[in-house]
């Protein structure tokens, strides 16, 4: 079982050099500019639940195309036995090309979560460390350093991956730090 998503889209921008302190000490308020680029990438990543190892690429837009090359790169990683893919309700992930594909690849298979349910779709929580990992105070020239900041991370966060469970672990049970014993 897969889950799937696109993240994006991601835009390189930069921003300017972060404000020294004042000779006094204070900080140097400074005007909250940056600049975007004009060019745009599309994160396409799958997350294989049982042992949490995701599989990412970047693209210039987000299509069937797009999509096609994700689901390749799922069905190459994973040669055996059936695979189901969860995924949202977008229509270049049911287009007449993807369908066409699925066709070719049978033991390939798309389940459509419910609409205004993408917290279901366990590639959310994924695309949350992927962001802290590669975009969190990084500046982007063009669409080429984007796209090795996402290989880099995906290569960092796979090497820690540990299965995917829905849902939050139960809490631990709480030390007591003194333990009172009352006499009478």
């Amino acid at each position: 079982m897969i889950c799937s998503d696109e993240l994006g889209p991601v835009t390189p921008r930069t921003f300017p050099p972060v404000p020294a302190w004042s000779p006094d000490g204070h900080r140097i308020k400074a005007p909250l500019t940056y600049s975007r680029g004009t060019d745009k990438t599309w994160v396409y990543g799958g997350l294989r639940i049982r042992d949490g190892v995701e599989f990412t690429f970047c693209a210039p837009s987000r299509n069937s195309d797009g999509w096609i090359q994700l689901l390749t790169q799922i069905a190459t990683a994973n040669r055996r036995g059936p695979i189901v893919i969860i995924t949202d309700n977008l229509s270049s992930h049911s287009s007449w090309k993807v369908r066409q594909w699925l066709l070719r690849h049978p033991r390939i298979r798309q389940v459509f979560i419910p609409v205004k349910a993408c917290w279901l779709n366990l590639a959310e929580g994924w695309w949350r460390l992927l962001r802290r990992a590669a975009f969190a105070g990084q500046t982007f020239a063009d669409a080429t350093e984007i796209a090795h900041a996402v290989t880099v991370a995906t290569t960092q966060l796979n090497t820690h991956a540990q299965p995917w469970i829905w849902g939050r672990p139960p809490p631990r049970p709480r030390t007591l730090r003194r333990k009172f014993i009352y006499l009478f």
